[in-house]
């Protein structure tokens, strides 16, 4: 008799677990205490995995060999305490898809940036001809992935804390830590080191045959770095002035990797922004280190096209421009986005606050914003903040934000969705923001209405 899997939650990750474990002749049930998707209740039947929606009859896990949990839910929920007591181990489904391949593995993390350094990565790996599968926070779940190994050279991989915190052989030969400033911090006891211990089980597993990537500009990653240990080869990014294998200037980057040594301009990278310049040389890092040469390397860079709500400019009225960077959910982001404009900002925030401490960037908001126009069901905390440091707008809705902004900019400005916060207030998600967003821009001018 085939040997039992629970799989814990079925969105992309839990439903990949499903199916690799079915592909792979176990027994498989899956339990959700929510609704399942449509979409995902029909790739499980077609699979023939039994599932459970709504809550969780324990007496159906009952004989499980192994149990593997969604990253999203935590390690204290009760279904892993009723696994544990029943000696029932748990793990992730990144961890559970490692166990079932042997192809290299790039696996990137880090607070800010990690969809946009996997999808240039994997753009740079691909276009040379190898067949990596784009796996992980975006793309499939890795786990559904490997169900055809076979076919794939290897796999990029952007991976989370959560997810981290469930590996236990999970190895990269390329791990790539791009930065790790406050976020989460709720699921880490409001604690830093707690939250950069997360981050740094990247490379606990690795060996002297892999490479770390880390961008020791960073406080918390060099912090990292420091403190961690691991035979791993460290790749090193920081910025001109200090000693590393990759160098940061205002006009170019410098790589010394994998034995080539090469430079790339700012005006080659098809990213902007002083955080994309971190961003790109982690993932030209990443494709040196897989065997690309720099000649190819910046032949594609010119090809690459960014995923949508990361500074996406989404059109330009009247000389303003309006610029989608919905996925700005922290300050660190938010930082960085402001930084990237030499234009007047006018700047559009709000939602769910997450702790934000804005004092940390009240200088820099003087520096470049002429007006914050609030957006949120409760914009108390932001009002506060600023109202004695720049102009600022109360409103509750992204059409009212955005006709604020329309009428106070003017040309040579840029009309900015960088929240700084959770969307969960108003939309279902961040990409629901950013497509409200660029929809109600692309009605400007048609007649604009405080309504």
């Amino acid at each position: 008799m085939a040997d039992r899997i629970i799989i814990l939650g079925a969105g992309e990750s839990g439903t990949g677990a499903a199916l690799l474990a079915k592909s792979k002749g176990f027994e498989v049930f899956l339990s959700d205490k929510g609704a399942i998707a449509d979409k995902y209740k029909q790739q499980l039947s077609d699979a023939g995995v039994f599932f459970e929606e709504g809550g969780h009859d324990y007496s159906r896990w009952v004989g499980a060999v192994l149990a593997v949990k969604s990253p999203g839910i935590p390690p204290h929920a009760e279904p892993i305490a009723w696994c544990k007591e029943q000696s029932i181990p748990v793990i992730g489904e990144i961890e559970w898809g490692a166990r079932f391949t042997n192809k290299p593995i790039v696996a990137i993390t880090g607070t800010n940036g990690k969809t946009t350094t996997t999808l240039l990565a994997h753009h740079l790996i691909t276009s040379s001809g190898l067949n990596y599968a784009l796996t992980g926070n975006v793309g499939k779940s890795f786990a559904n992935a490997v169900i055809s190994d076979g076919k794939y050279d290897g796999y990029v991989v952007e991976i989370s804390s959560f997810q981290l915190d469930d590996i236990v052989e999970f190895r990269p030969h390329i791990g790539v830590l791009l930065n790790v400033t406050p976020d989460h911090l709720d699921r880490y006891q409001y604690n830093m080191d707690l939250y950069l211990a997360s981050k740094m089980r990247l490379v606990m597993n690795m060996n002297a045959s892999d490479y770390f990537i880390a961008n020791t500009a960073d406080e918390y990653t060099s912090k990292g770095v420091d403190q961690g240990s691991g035979d791993y080869k460290l790749i090193s990014i920081n910025k001109e002035g200090n000693t590393a294998d990759v160098l940061i200037s205002d006009e170019a980057i410098a790589f010394a990797v994998g034995g080539k040594e090469f430079v790339v301009g700012n005006d080659e990278l098809p990213i902007k922004g002083p955080h994309n310049q971190v961003n790109a040389a982690a993932a030209i890092s990443a494709a040196l280190l897989t065997g690309i040469e720099p000649e190819v390397i910046k032949q594609h860079l010119k090809s690459f096209v960014n995923a949508p709500h990361r500074l996406q400019l989404v059109r330009e009225i009247n000389g303003v421009e309006y610029v989608n960077d919905s996925k700005a959910t922290n300050l660190e982001a938010v930082f960085y986005a402001i930084k990237s404009f030499k234009k007047p900002i006018i700047w559009i925030a709000g939602g769910v606050d997450k702790g934000n401490d804005y004092e940390l960037i009240k200088p820099l908001i003087r520096e470049k914003v002429k007006s914050l126009v609030c957006m949120g069901v409760d914009n108390k905390k932001l009002v506060e903040s600023f109202t004695n440091e720049i102009k600022v707008f109360d409103t509750d809705s992204i059409k009212k934000a955005l006709a604020v902004a329309y009428t106070e900019a003017q040309q040579g400005d840029v009309v900015l969705l960088s929240p700084a916060c959770a969307s969960f207030d108003l939309f279902k998600n961040y990409e629901d923001r950013g497509n409200q967003f660029i929809d109600a821009v692309n009605k400007l001018g048609e007649g604009v209405s405080n309504d």
